[in-house]
């Protein structure tokens, strides 16, 4: 069984999951919160697939310092990295 981590957390389970995997406290808790209300973004696309735009937009969620002196095989690259 999953420990409660508070009402922060709205899957304890795969937040537990994904802190296992390496990765951050709040990209997991992001990722628990979004899964549990069902607004988490089910993107079939590879990152390579994507515009330059979108994979700057999405940098820009997540905190990605330097983004914007990035090209876009960078962006991606930055996206995939983070934890």
């Amino acid at each position: 069984m999953a420990k409660d981590h508070g009402p922060q957390i709205k899957d304890d389970a795969l937040y537990e999951e994904l802190r296992s995997q390496g990765n951050s406290a709040e990209k997991a808790a992001r990722i628990a919160n979004a899964k549990a209300n069902g607004s988490l973004d089910h993107r079939s696309t590879k990152l390579d697939e994507r515009s330059k735009a979108d994979l700057l937009a999405e940098a820009r969620t997540i905190g990605i310092a330097g983004r914007s002196k990035l090209d876009k095989a960078g962006l991606a690259k930055a996206i995939r990295d983070h934890k």
